[in-house]
């Protein structure tokens, strides 16, 4: 019988040994929290080398439509990549023939140093229209200017003075330029003074002539394999240039010339 509350006792502590511990002992004893520190937040999004480089021209004179700018810039890219032009090309010449004959709307750019080389006036086709390019054809004899991406060749003296050859390369929009003799080379035609005595600037068979006195300087900085890119706001064109492809910026230039005008 002694043995009985002995066995009882020990009975009792054996089994109130498993009870959870009550949230009063809980809230009793210190707990130690460790602070996280997030790294801040990096964005992922990829760089428009196009808007890096304009960002940092400086534009003394005309200053180039951005959009006009990203879509010469994104045909250079391609025309690099597919091994049309060196990856070391940086130089960048642009036409935008949505704009008057009477603005300097051509612009050699040296993409790699960020820098406007020249802005010039610079002449559109007798059959592409008056003060403003409206036609564009890739037709012997249309005399009308051809749109889109063309590399630049060698240098010749011929009818017109120092002049360079063009290698159109977007098919049945500029690809006959050899053929048609679409070059580059000075004209008196192209000057202010034409301007003020014609309130437009003359006009060529389809080449891009540029002003006499500019003629040798541009061409000789141009020449021997670069890009030049001759934009007008064609949908046609546009939609389906091979080197215009991979364009993510869902955004159009739409609108006249004139409208283009206002705008810039």
């Amino acid at each position: 019988m002694k043995k009985f509350p002995l066995l009882l006792g020990l009975f009792y502590l054996i089994t109130t040994s498993f009870f959870p511990v009550s949230s009063e002992n809980l809230s009793q004893s210190p707990v130690t929290i460790k602070e996280i520190k997030l790294s801040p937040k990096k964005n992922f999004s990829p760089v428009n080398e196009a808007e890096e480089v304009y960002k940092n021209l400086q534009f003394e004179g005309e200053k180039l439509n951005f959009e006009v700018f990203e879509k010469a810039f994104l045909g250079f890219q391609n025309l690099k990549r597919s091994g049309k032009l060196e990856t070391t090309s940086d130089l960048l010449s642009v036409c935008d023939f949505s704009l008057s004959s009477n603005r300097k709307r051509l612009w050699v750019i040296d993409t790699g140093e960020k820098k406007i080389l020249f802005n010039s006036l610079v002449a559109h086709g007798k059959g592409t229209g008056e003060e403003f390019a409206m036609n564009f054809s890739n037709t012997e004899d249309s005399h009308q200017s051809s749109l889109g991406f063309y590399i630049t060749e060698q240098t010749y003296n011929g009818d017109n003075g120092y002049s360079l050859r063009l290698f159109g390369m977007d098919k049945g929009y500029n690809d006959a330029a050899l053929e048609r003799c679409i070059v580059m080379h000075g004209a008196k035609y192209v000057s202010e003074d034409f301007i003020k005595a014609e309130k437009r600037l003359g006009r060529s068979w389809g080449c891009p002539a540029v002003p006499r006195e500019l003629a040798q300087p541009i061409i000789n900085t141009i020449k021997n394999r670069t890009c030049l890119f001759i934009y007008y706001p064609d949908q046609n064109y546009l939609s389906s240039s091979q080197w215009l492809k991979g364009n993510e910026r869902k955004d159009q230039i739409l609108g006249s010339p004139e409208q283009k005008m206002a705008t810039n």
